[in-house]
């Protein structure tokens, strides 16, 4: 199984889950890390910048790789979000190769697939993922970001803003 066999995004997603027997839950764990309830100044976007399918396992590496990043130089003083989920059921037909091989394999006939994985569907300029921090962890977060993205099978780009209140609360 290769991860760019699954990058494009072909037809209708496959995503219900009711009649799907035997379905691998998510490999990405938590959505949300570090100080969630904190108010911070700045927010650090993760871009997507092509539309593909990102697998779950993709999602998971770039979540640790940037909370450790986060973790190590701003200790728990930031907010870190994935913003897609993993929807789409990826479904694979495996083939056996080698010696006697046709004694068990159909080839193509009735070639539905189990379902081995799931992956979020992203388009261009959506979201992957948002960090918050105060003024002095803008660099941090630049940089954990930077890791974060080299994980994923889509090129990406990092925007930092500042953050606007109104009236004491947080307006996008």
């Amino acid at each position: 199984m290769r991860a760019h066999n699954y990058r494009a995004v072909k037809g209708q997603p496959y995503t219900r889950k009711k009649f799907v027997g035997g379905f691998p839950p998510p490999k990405i764990t938590k959505f949300t890390m570090g100080a969630t309830k904190s108010r911070f100044e700045y927010e650090a976007r993760l871009i997507a910048l092509e539309k593909a399918q990102i697998r779950d396992n993709a999602l998971e590496a770039a979540r640790i790789a940037t909370n450790r990043c986060l973790g190590n130089k701003l200790s728990q003083n930031y907010c870190l979000r994935i913003r897609p989920y993993p929807h789409a059921i990826l479904r694979e037909n495996k083939m056996i190769f080698g010696a006697h091989a046709d004694r068990l394999s159909d080839g193509m006939r009735r070639s539905f697939g189990k379902p081995i994985g799931s992956a979020a569907r992203v388009k261009p300029k959506q979201v992957i993922m948002t960090v918050n921090v105060n003024a002095d962890g803008i660099q941090a977060a630049k940089e954990a970001l930077k890791r974060g993205g080299a994980k994923l099978p889509i090129p990406c780009r990092i925007i930092i803003e500042k953050v606007q209140t109104v009236g004491g609360a947080k307006a996008s």
